[in-house]
């Protein structure tokens, strides 16, 4: 009797253990396969890039997917260019009050902090909910987290398990980390944008855009600023005549430039941040409220486990060929900023990378990247743009070229606005009697510069410029004399 029970016992537990085995089973089955979503598209980043691919796709009556672990909408419309430029037009106005006191102007307006960052805001509040608004109403899914790969078409993201036919990567860029001690009391530019206050005096490690942009809105409401700069100038890919003239209005404003110089470690004092840097073999070091880490940015990739994906990557972001597809996974994609492409990082060439991937992903690989000349702009005061080559890399191509460079402060548009500073640079190809490069600061350089770019799409001559009408007094029409 003892061995029937024992046995019964036995052959139940194995009966339940075999019920608890497929249990299992059937749920890590579940879990596998059937939660897995399947999307034709998968975005990740949701700037300008990624946004334009997923709206493109989606138009087509795609499945897509995207993803961002930061606010909906990405860095220029939140957190870059667009609400930058917001506090520049304040400045542009005291520093025009500034030219003509005295010529009709009484006196020079004075820069509530508080209140321009309250109207930057207006502009930046709303991004997050309108792109979220957007995509759901174009079919788009979201997921609020930054997926890494699990192999060549999926990602897991927000605990899920997610296949798709095409993944799309448009993450952007972020600030590149200095890796030196004290480096957590550095700041970068969010948090400049977001300031509620602006600090008595402030130390910029880099004079890239970012770092130029802002010593000049910062400097010129009302803070100490310097800049410290690896480099012997500001602005390296410019070109330097140019710059020179940018070098010489940012010092007469208030702003000191240590050249040559290599932040060595950044110390938190009681008050203030002592940042100490290595300029000609010694160690120096300069004492203020706040420093902001302004050297440049780098591909906002590392979080994505790209190795799992098959996704080759490198220095300037994802490796991809001409349809912008990478090299190593053809199910992916990429465009932006974080895309090692060899186009500038900025937001009309995102735009453009994107409706190349877009295009391909819907139509095969047909589109490739071919961009024409791309203007460049950095929004000082006054403002410096170029477009194509420089003089050094005219040359070093070996362009027999006509250089046009002269600093025309008396030129009309400048002095009526009483403004001291106009120059411009311009390089022509001989042989070909084409414009190779435009460089210009002045107040108006941005617009100005966008003529040569018709001009140089065009392939039209100086003497085609020339022969043009435009509309006068206006800076459109100096460019005539300026070729």
């Amino acid at each position: 009797m003892a061995k029937i029970v024992r046995f019964i016992i036995f052959q139940t537990a194995k009966f339940n253990f075999i019920i608890l085995l497929t249990q299992i089973t059937w749920t890590f089955l579940y879990f596998r396969f059937m939660a897995i979503k399947e999307y034709d598209v998968f975005v990740i980043g949701t700037g300008t890039a990624g946004k334009t691919v997923a709206f493109d796709c989606a138009a087509e009556g795609m499945k897509v997917a995207i993803a961002d672990n930061r606010e909906f909408g990405g860095t220029c419309a939140n957190r870059g260019c667009d609400p930058k430029k917001v506090l520049v037009g304040v400045t542009e106005a005291v520093q025009l009050s500034e030219n003509l006191k005295g010529n009709g102007i009484i006196s020079v307006p004075k820069i509530s902090w508080k209140d321009l960052q309250k109207f930057k805001s207006t502009f930046t509040n709303a991004v997050p909910a309108s792109t979220e608004k957007k995509l759901k109403e174009a079919g788009i899914e979201m997921f609020h987290q930054s997926p890494k790969f699990l192999d060549e078409n999926t990602l897991s993201v927000e605990g899920k398990t997610v296949n798709a036919k095409k993944i799309v990567i448009a993450t952007g860029q972020k600030p590149m980390e200095l890796k030196i001690p004290g480096r957590e009391h550095l700041k970068v530019s969010d948090d400049f944008l977001e300031l509620e206050e602006l600090p008595e005096s402030i130390v910029f490690v880099g004079a890239g855009y970012i770092g130029m942009e802002f010593a000049h809105i910062a400097a010129r409401c009302g803070a100490k600023v310097t800049i410290v700069e690896f480099g012997p100038r500001p602005l390296a890919p410019f070109e330097a005549d140019i710059v020179n003239h940018l070098t010489e209005v940012s010092e007469k404003i208030g702003i000191e430039f240590i050249f040559n110089a290599q932040v060595s470690e950044v110390e938190k004092l009681q008050k203030n941040v002592r940042v100490s840097y290595k300029k000609n073999g010694k160690i120096e070091s300069v004492v203020t409220r706040m420093v902001f880490n302004t050297a440049g940015r780098v591909p906002s990739i590392d979080e994505l486990d790209l190795e799992k994906g098959n996704v080759a990557f490198e220095k300037g972001g994802i490796s991809v060929n001409g349809f912008l597809q990478n090299t190593t996974n053809k199910s992916v994609y990429a465009c932006g900023d974080g895309s090692a492409s060899g186009a500038l990082p900025l937001t009309p060439t995102s735009s453009q990378e994107a409706r190349i991937v877009s295009l391909n992903i819907r139509n095969g690989n047909h589109t490739k990247m071919d961009f024409p000349p791309v203007p460049s702009v950095v929004f000082t005061i006054p403002q410096i743009a170029t477009i194509g080559l420089t003089e050094e890399e005219a040359r070093k191509k070996g362009y027999d070229v006509v250089i046009e460079y002269k600093s025309v402060p008396k030129w009309f548009n400048t002095k009526r606005i009483n403004e001291k500073v106009y120059a411009y640079k311009t390089i022509v190809d001989k042989k070909r009697n084409l414009i190779l490069g435009a460089h210009l600061i002045s107040h108006q350089a941005g617009e100005m510069i966008n003529l040569f770019v018709l001009a140089m799409c065009g392939k039209l001559t100086p003497e085609n410029l020339k022969a043009m009408i435009f509309a006068y007094p206006t800076w459109g029409n100096d460019i005539k004399g300026m070729v």
